[in-house]
């Protein structure tokens, strides 16, 4: 069998093309390991689960491209869930209004994402505050919003137009309701699509798109590639990188609201710990940490390979806590990985 060097293969080809291998090994290895693994059932469950985390890994890889990092995407999920559910939420005790129409709260929710991520990308295009400081007071700012805003409390009675984004299934397609049922359901012999997953693929390939095919998206990994040369090419360098922050901080929001959709609640703990995640998910599907490159389906891959991890492995009963130690492990090796395949090229 020829190696990946000698298929002809670019560099994020070959990566894009190793991640797929893995996932199938993981799925072979999960398949004898647990009759569970390998059904659609769970495969259903596996891409739900990681739809939150692909699309949040999506706004780390803008950031990463450009030789950032953006730590606040965790807080900034669990601050636009709130407030999103904040304002449409049915409960007396929290939400502003109970009249205000659904696609309101949602554009409340993806604003607050954008002003956490203006803010981060000012502090760093402008303030030359480097990105991990930044984004680490960023990241404790939005926390601490968040826990302020309900004293900690979470908040739940959004109206079921809301939550019917993280759990309903066809965007209300050939779906029927009946009480007996619980609500909303999908007749026999009707292919059931999560209204996550579609929402998770489409801003995988409008976000790529922009990634890859527009001017914008050529000077994002310009200023990673060699920023002072992108300075003196004429990109803007400073808006550039205030923009992918922006997109990021959009993102998470987008994340965070369909979190709380598919949990019926936001609170303030939400997203703990998803940035490390996201870091992973870019970092594995190819973009490098040292800047100038990523690509948008390597990080989709880079997520489902973690989403398959982290599930094969509660299926086959590993500890919590060795799952952690697992995951970190496999984030360790793919930026080790990576710098080696660097000091190949130079």
């Amino acid at each position: 069998m020829p190696s990946l060097t000698r298929l002809n293969l670019s560099k994020s080809q070959s990566q894009i093309l190793s991640c797929i291998i893995a996932i199938f090994l993981l799925g072979l290895f999960f398949t004898f390991k647990s009759p569970f693994f390998f059904n659609s059932g769970n495969f259903s469950t596996v891409a739900q689960q990681t739809a939150v985390i692909a699309i949040i890994a999506l706004g780390q890889t803008y950031v990463l491209i450009t030789g950032g990092i953006d730590l606040s995407i965790g807080s900034n999920i669990a601050l636009c869930a709130m407030v999103a559910a904040m304002t449409m939420s049915h409960d007396p005790d929290v939400g502003i209004h109970p009249d205000l129409p659904m696609f309101l709260g949602l554009l409340m929710g993806l604003l607050t994402g954008v002003a956490a991520g203006a803010a981060s990308g000012a502090m760093i295009a402008f303030g030359r505050i480097p990105p991990f400081i930044a984004t680490l007071g960023t990241m404790t700012v939005v926390r601490g919003l968040a826990l302020v805003m309900t004293q900690g409390y979470p908040i739940s009675g959004m109206p079921n137009s809301f939550t019917a984004m993280g759990t309903g299934y066809n965007f209300g397609i050939a779906n029927l309701y009946d009480i007996e049922k619980g609500g909303h359901y999908v007749p026999d012999g009707v292919l059931k699509i999560p209204n996550i997953v579609v929402i998770m693929i489409l801003t995988i390939f409008v976000f790529g798109f922009i990634l890859q095919k527009t001017k914008w998206g050529r000077h994002v990994y310009a200023v990673g590639s060699n920023f002072e040369a992108a300075r003196l090419s004429g990109v803007n360098t400073k808006r550039t990188i205030m923009m992918v922050y922006i997109v990021s901080g959009f993102l998470a929001a987008l994340a965070g609201c369909l979190l709380a959709a598919r949990v019926f609640s936001a609170g303030p703990a939400a997203g703990d710990g998803y940035e490390l995640d996201a870091v992973a998910s870019s970092v594995i599907g190819g973009t490098s940490t040292m800047g100038g490159e990523g690509t948008a389906i390597g990080t989709f891959i880079g997520a489902f390979i973690i989403g398959v991890l982290r599930n094969g492995l509660n299926l086959i009963g590993v500890n919590p806590f060795v799952q952690k130690i697992v995951i970190g492990i496999v984030i360790v090796g793919s930026v080790f990985v990576d710098r080696v395949r660097n000091r190949e090229q130079t």
